[in-house]
């Protein structure tokens, strides 16, 4: 690699807490005044007229609060702050089009966590080799797992340091997420040949050249026996309960191991999908893709009582499996990793490439007899295949034409609708 140049890179590090039962106390104390802060933010949000929702009248308002409710306190201040500008960028987001917009956060279904903005305050060693400890405010000195080489102690500059981190409960425990800025030399140029991706149900990941990444199922057969046992109780349980009536901690308690065996799976999943967007990326020098929109792709059949649609449950079926491969995050993965190792990542119109022959280029109907094979019905041609191979070796094709697509400012950006409530609008 060439010193002459360095590139800035951000990137977080999520690690596994141990906490004693004392500081599991402190940490979701934490976690629940936060909650609370975002609610009463958005309560004043709403009761506030247009033009005192501003940055300055909401951090008057969050001092008062802390103030005038004594559990609020065991937040700290800069964790405060930090709900205040998370949840005014959640507008921003709301505004400009890219998310819904923020509303009130449940006591038991939203996820527990606490922003800790400054990583000076953390004071992380590294203790053994498998184990670090840092200071949480307010907290103490807790252990994480130590699974990756962190710029702290001497290794810490101005360039490369941790610039904060978050407190994480979820169905998989407690964690930390670091966030950690890094000064690298940039990659040479990837002198790896091209490809061209396929990302389907069956076979989740078929390459131009003929290559195909599969996986089994996320759970085992007694994992899913288990959890269909647990939906089972659950449902039985929510059937007896009275309207109004508040969930048992029973019934919580089953939804706990219900979203535990769900965690499970999406964790092997994501390991799947780290180790192999790792090898494409370190193989190929330029990946090309489709460019899906997936939301679409996943939109209900159920169509409404004047036309109701028709297939509904195998729709139903189908959009299931095509979030659980999550090709986004797949894409998200590819863009990132190949950047890193000096490769590009390239996006090309989707319609079409499974239909069209990789060989003569024509689409004829029929040619994509089943799932797996391409036989192509031009009289001229003739050529037959895997299907999937054939849908890929047609994106690369697409590419090497010219056709591949420029996204905004780098990157695909995807605008939703805007869909602001009168009341909630500027």
């Amino acid at each position: 690699m060439s010193q002459s140049t360095l590139i800035k890179r951000q990137f977080g590090h999520r690690a596994r807490l141990s906490l004693s039962p004392a500081e599991v106390l402190k940490a979701d104390g934490q976690a629940h005044a936060a909650r609370t802060m975002w609610n009463l933010l958005h309560a004043w949000w709403q009761m506030m007229p247009r033009e005192r929702r501003t940055l300055g009248h909401a951090d008057a308002a969050i001092r008062q609060a802390r103030e005038d409710i004594d559990f609020l306190a065991v937040l700290p201040a800069q964790a405060a702050q930090a709900v205040l500008k998370t949840y005014f960028r959640a507008w921003k987001n709301c505004w400009e089009g890219r998310a819904d917009a923020p509303n009130f956060k449940g006591r038991f279904r939203s996820v527990m966590s606490v922003d800790i903005p400054q990583g000076r305050d953390l004071n992380i060693t590294r203790v053994h080799r498998r184990w670090g400890v840092a200071n949480i405010p307010k907290v103490g000195r807790v252990r994480f797992r130590w699974t990756k080489d962190l710029p702290v102690g001497k290794r810490a500059n101005a360039e490369n340091r941790i610039t904060g981190a978050r407190l994480i409960k979820d169905a998989l425990g407690r964690h930390i997420a670091f966030r950690v800025q890094a000064l690298e030399v940039k990659p040479d140029p990837h002198q790896g040949p091209d490809v061209g991706i396929d990302v389907g149900v069956t076979v989740p990941i078929a390459l131009s050249d003929g290559e195909t990444y599969e996986h089994g199922e996320w759970l085992t057969e007694k994992e899913k026996a288990r959890l269909l046992r647990l939906e089972q109780r659950a449902a039985q349980r929510k059937q007896h309960r009275k309207p109004g009536e508040r969930t048992s901690r029973r019934l919580h308690r089953t939804y706990d191991q219900i979203a535990g065996l769900r965690a499970k799976a999406k964790r092997r999943a994501l390991d799947w999908q780290h180790r192999t967007t790792t090898v494409i990326a370190r193989t190929y020098g330029t990946v090309v893709v489709e460019a899906l929109t997936i939301t679409n792709m996943v939109k209900s059949a159920r169509g409404t009582i004047k036309e109701p649609g028709k297939n509904i449950a195998q729709k139903s079926g189908l959009n299931r499996s095509i979030s659980g491969e999550a090709w986004g995050r797949t894409v998200t993965m590819l863009t990132y990793k190949t950047a890193q190792l000096g490769g590009t990542l390239h996006k090309v119109p989707a319609p079409g490439t499974s239909r069209r022959c990789s060989a003569c280029g024509f689409t004829t109907p029929g040619s994509r007899e089943n799932q797996a094979v391409f036989v192509c019905k031009n009289p001229d041609c003739g050529w037959s295949g895997n299907a999937d191979h054939n849908a890929a070796r047609n994106v690369l094709h697409l590419y090497r034409m010219g056709l591949a697509l420029i996204p905004a400012a780098g990157r695909a950006v995807v605008r939703r609708a805007k869909r602001v409530k009168p009341a909630a609008a500027r």
